[in-house]
């Protein structure tokens, strides 16, 4: 991938805006896109997409250690998606050699995250070879690690080049509706979560994933893109997808089961992600994230997912496993309305179940 031009003017959407990125003000591209936040001037009314570059800009507050918030709203844990991406753009931050890209990732839920307190992410430089560097990077909250993460790095050269297939039979993203509009059916179903601000633009192809209609065989395929133009910089691109990839992936394993993951009859947690990052994309152009069951069995799922930009490219392949405990009817019960960890709304009530390990941002 491309390094930045750090002096570029970076022009967004919205045209009472604009980003200055000026080359003095760093002595790395990455980190001048990154720290972007700190420099603009805001003309006008800030986009959930403006938070969350926020949010993935981590805080040095030491070498090889980073600190992350969470974001301002109510929640009742840190979503996993957050953590992945902040840890992502600590690792990416410790990478000298600005043609090194990032290729790929594995990761590991531990303990459900704090949104009340900062998370603090310490890097270990495990190697810089002449092709590759390896980091290890692990999320710190209470004094426990709730995360941790390992992130390679490589430099761009040429070779063989194969990939699969994006499907044939998917719908243009503007012909769909947008998620609010989609779910709107279910608005009060789902309550507060329905006008979360969101970020990341997700447009569903096989209708909408409360009633379980359409190819529960076929998996779940979804157009997703930031929702905003961003800057010219592939770390800030691979971290927001990063982040996306988190949203609907485990979803996926309940398909075949005709199960929903809003109909209280499942306990859902994320375990593990990995991610390798085949070619360049934008994230804040149409991507079309297909999604599969692979396998449920004791209590877990496995599914799998490929990322492509819209001319065909196979840009990302994922796979989550995730935990989908079956929970007997006497565990629900009705609680009052507060924001406690372990309350999780369902059909208009809040509802005690065994603690998640981390929310739903979608």
């Amino acid at each position: 991938m491309k390094p930045l031009v750090a002096s570029a003017i970076v022009r967004r959407r919205s045209s009472s805006r604009r980003i200055v990125a000026n080359a003095n003000e760093t002595t790395c591209a990455r980190r001048n896109v990154l720290f972007l936040c700190q420099h603009r001037e805001v003309l006008a009314a800030r986009r959930p997409l403006d938070d969350l570059i926020d949010l993935l800009n981590v805080e040095a507050i030491e070498v090889n250690i980073f600190r992350g918030r969470s974001p301002d709203e109510k929640r009742q844990r840190v979503f996993g998606g957050q953590v992945a991406g902040q840890a992502l753009v600590s690792a990416a931050r410790t990478i000298d050699e600005q043609v090194r890209g990032i290729h790929s990732l594995h990761a590991y839920f531990v303990r459900p995250g704090d949104p009340n307190i900062p998370i603090l992410y310490e890097v270990d430089r495990l190697r810089d070879g002449k092709s590759f560097s390896t980091r290890r990077v692990i999320a710190i909250q209470h004094g426990k690690v709730i995360f941790n993460l390992q992130a390679s790095f490589h430099a761009d050269e040429p070779g063989l080049d194969y990939q699969l297939a994006m499907p044939a039979d998917v719908p243009d993203p503007e012909s769909l509706p947008d998620f609010k509009t989609r779910m709107e059916p279910f608005k009060e179903q789902l309550g507060d979560w329905y006008d979360r601000p969101r970020p990341i633009d997700i447009r569903y192809v096989d209708n909408d994933p409360l009633s379980r209609e359409g190819h529960p065989r076929l998996g779940q395929r979804v157009w997703m893109r930031a929702d905003g133009d961003l800057p010219d910089d592939p770390v800030l691109h691979t971290c927001i997808v990063t982040y996306a990839s988190d949203m609907t992936l485990l979803d996926t394993a309940l398909l075949p089961h005709g199960i929903g993951w809003t109909d209280g009859k499942v306990q859902m947690a994320s375990i593990d992600h990995a991610m390798w990052f085949h070619r360049p994309f934008r994230a804040d152009n149409w991507l079309l994230y297909d999604q599969s069951s692979i396998s449920t069995s004791h209590a877990r799922g496995l599914a799998g997912g490929s990322i492509f930009s819209r001319d065909g490219s196979l840009a990302v392949s994922v796979v989550q496993e995730g935990l989908i405990r079956v929970v007997a009817n006497d565990v629900w019960c009705a609680q009052p309305r507060t924001h406690r960890r372990g309350v999780r709304r369902h059909g208009g009530r809040n509802l005690r179940r065994a603690p998640l390990r981390h929310a739903r941002a979608v």
